[in-house]
């Protein structure tokens, strides 16, 4: 049940209750959580040596990890109607902080592996938690702004975790990636039991098992295989067999969930347009977005020699300016609304794509920063708003739901990018250097990358144009409350083509 007596539709209208510290309470986890991600990947190096462990074994630090969220966020949506919000989000950062103090004074690499797990289960659980908090406390017209705030939380936090990850680990040692943030978790966790208030009714509906199987499946498989065929190619029989494993998980579940009575995951969310449409801009922009960040370092340091750090340190402005801009474009979604921000956005991404797919060695440094806070502004005035347009749609009774299938598709669609891309650079490169008369000699291998690169972004571009369809096609959302049952009304009629 709800612990809030107030006669307003949206708690935040109410003059009388207290959001920031709910806000707060929610944001100081998630930034710490989400932070984690991406602080352990420049101490991979770090950790081979330590634990003397191999490269492929020293990977699932991050491969596990990006499995274990896989298999635990599409469980969300039934915790969120088995537990109260300060049950869940209370005991979610009861998990990750037990992580974190595993992996922080784990004698071995099993032991560090087995905290980083834990780690997963935390941070796959808390965005749900957050944004179904958010679209129940504030009223459609004020969520762009919130939306913003938890954006630049999103986006700011994998941004600095390179550099600060570099610093920590150089003067301090890696056991600090872990020891730093639990003060961090605890204060989260203090402050949440102090101020955070339940806004949620919880419904405890029947879980159905075989879902959760098939679930762990279909998503785990699916996500390992794509993971895995960005390094041994998708031709390698354990990937494909991996990849069809997952989508055949995949297929069963979903066509499990629309039999049920009481789906763990109700995929019904899909007959509400706005939402559907809203999750295939989510994707293509992950995929252009998590897929830059790899292939640019590579460009960075294979075709123009630039070390690691000064790779890195040029695509940090963009990461920096595309979270500090997530708050201005959810103020400027609540006030224009979609469309107004999402035409000219994919149309300057189209064309971000195309001049990316002219790169080559005479590119300075300048181009390459330029480029990309380009591309990550576009990427926040593309994603916040097609998120957020799409969840407006949804009654709220799907808000559980719609938020576990968004947070579900981000790691599905960051590993399916990356692999995609980074095969495509693979075997455009490997086709020029089976062409040439100087396989082995490092100007062609250097001309190989380029044409690579170049070869990815083009199809890149091809793929945006998609982006910049679908801009058109959108409308501003309104809750589609007055429809008890989406199976009854099918295909909810728009409400509203305003904006």
């Amino acid at each position: 049940m709800r612990s809030t007596n107030t006669e307003y539709e949206y708690l935040a209208d109410d003059p009388n209750f207290k959001v920031m510290p709910i806000m707060l309470s929610l944001i100081i986890g998630a930034f710490f959580a989400i932070l984690n991600e991406t602080l352990l990947n420049i101490a991979l190096t770090t950790l081979m040596k330590e634990f003397q462990v191999s490269l492929t074994t020293v990977q699932w630090m991050a491969t596990g990890f990006l499995l274990v969220m896989g298999i635990v966020i599409p469980a969300s949506a039934v915790l969120l109607q088995w537990f109260t919000t300060r049950q869940l989000f209370l005991g979610t950062m009861i998990v990750f902080t037990a992580g974190t103090t595993i992996a922080a004074f784990a004698p071995s690499f099993p032991i560090l592996l087995t905290g980083r797990l834990i780690q997963a289960v935390g941070t796959g659980l808390l965005m749900p938690i957050i944004f179904n908090v958010f679209l129940l406390i504030f009223p459609p017209h004020r969520r762009g702004k919130v939306m913003g705030t938890v954006g630049l939380v999103i986006m700011f936090a994998p941004a600095i975790g390179p550099t600060l990850s570099g610093v920590i680990v150089e003067y301090l040692g890696w056991r600090f990636l872990f020891i730093t943030v639990i003060p961090f978790t605890l204060f989260s966790i203090a402050f949440a039991y102090k101020y955070l208030v339940n806004v949620s009714e919880t419904t405890k509906p029947k879980v159905d098992i075989l879902s959760l199987v098939f679930s762990t499946i279909g998503f785990g498989t699916l996500i390992y295989g794509f993971s895995a065929g960005g390094e041994k190619g998708f031709l390698n029989p354990s990937v494909y067999s991996f990849i069809v494993i997952g989508v055949l998980g995949i297929t069963i579940f979903s066509f499990r969930q629309f039999k049920l009575k009481e789906p763990v995951l109700d995929l019904r969310v899909f007959k509400y347009p706005m939402f559907t449409h809203g999750m295939l801009m989510f994707l293509i922009i992950i995929m252009m977005m998590f897929s830059s960040e790899i292939i640019l370092p590579i460009f960075m340091q294979g075709a123009l020699a630039f070390t690691a750090a000064k790779a890195g340190m040029l695509l940090l402005p963009g990461s920096l300016i595309n979270g500090v801009m997530s708050p201005v474009m959810g103020h400027l979604f609540d006030k224009f609304g979609p469309r107004v921000m999402m035409i000219p956005a994919t149309i300057i991404l189209s064309s971000t794509m195309f001049l990316l797919s002219k790169l080559n060695e005479n590119t300075e440094a300048w181009m390459i920063i330029v480029a990309y806070i380009i591309l990550m502004l576009t990427v926040s005035a593309i994603m916040m708003p097609a998120e957020t347009n799409g969840l407006n749609q949804l009654p709220k009774r799907l808000y559980p739901h719609g938020t576990s299938v968004m947070a579900t598709l981000q790691p599905v669609a960051g590993a399916v990018g990356v692999s995609v891309f980074i095969s495509m650079l693979n075997a455009r490169q490997s086709l020029y250097l089976s062409q040439s008369a100087a396989p082995n000699d490092s100007e062609t291998i250097n001309e190989a990358m380029i044409i690579g690169v170049e070869f990815v972004y083009f199809i890149a571009f091809a793929i945006s144009i998609i982006a910049v369809i679908l801009a058109f096609l959108v409308y501003r959302a309104v809750p589609s409350e007055q429809f008890s049952d989406v199976k009854q009304q099918g295909n909810p009629e728009k409400q509203s083509n305003e904006n």
